[in-house]
């Protein structure tokens, strides 16, 4: 790979699917960058809930977003996420910041704010980049596009599971029922709604380690670098 550009790698799909941990896994194996796009749109709703700005507020969220700088660092410890140089890595993973990440998303201005964003972070390639619109929109013309899925109960159980290890109190019919939810607001906004690329390689990850996932979509890579 040396001396020549790398390529793009995109995984889109579901909350819940497994994208975050399967893309750190093939980004450190492949020592690319990784890039969650999702940790943009929870940024933007933990701006905006410490601002006491409404998320219902279409315009004023709008605006913050396109004033924020979100930017990531990688420390030995894993990637840190910076909004306006506060780290705010923790801060973004509590359930009232999921549920305003779900809200302020389907905003046509947050998106193209954000989008703009993530191309910037991967113009250069060697990076692997996660999100719901990464081979559809973002990078449409990325080398290598996956639309990783699994069942809703899966997803819910996975979920659930991340939740009770970092103590937060969650029944698991809840959970699957804000999973749900999310799902129908992301597959069906006006703008870039989750879909898989027509040129997208579909995993079900439901019942398969990530580690295996991970292995596939590095050999997907490694099978493109070779032709």
């Amino acid at each position: 790979m040396d001396g020549e550009r790398k390529p793009i790698v995109a995984i889109d799909g579901p909350v819940g699917a497994g994208k975050s941990t399967v893309a750190r896994a093939v980004a450190q194996r492949l020592r690319f960058r990784y890039v969650d796009t999702g940790a943009m749109y929870r940024s933007v709703a933990w701006a905006a809930l410490q601002r006491g700005i409404r998320l219902s507020d279409e315009g004023a969220v709008t605006a913050l977003a396109q004033s924020l700088q979100i930017d990531f660092v990688t420390d030995p410890e894993g990637q840190r996420v910076l909004v306006d140089g506060v780290d705010v890595t923790d801060l973004i993973r509590t359930p009232q910041v999921s549920d305003g990440a779900s809200v302020v998303s389907v905003y046509p201005g947050v998106r193209e704010a954000m989008v703009a964003v993530q191309r910037r972070l991967g113009a250069d390639g060697g990076v692997v980049m996660e999100g719901r619109d990464i081979g559809t929109v973002v990078f449409p013309d990325a080398e290598i596009k996956v639309f990783l899925d699994a069942s809703l109960d899966e997803r819910a159980r996975r979920r659930f599971e991340e939740l009770r290890a970092r103590g937060a109190g969650a029944d698991l019919e809840s959970v699957r029922r804000a999973e749900e939810e999310r799902d129908r607001r992301d597959r069906t906004r006006s703008h870039s709604p989750l879909r898989a690329a027509s040129d997208a390689v579909v995993i079900d990850s439901t019942g398969i380690p990530a580690d295996e996932v991970a292995a596939r979509i590095v050999q997907l890579v490694q099978r493109r670098l070779r032709a």
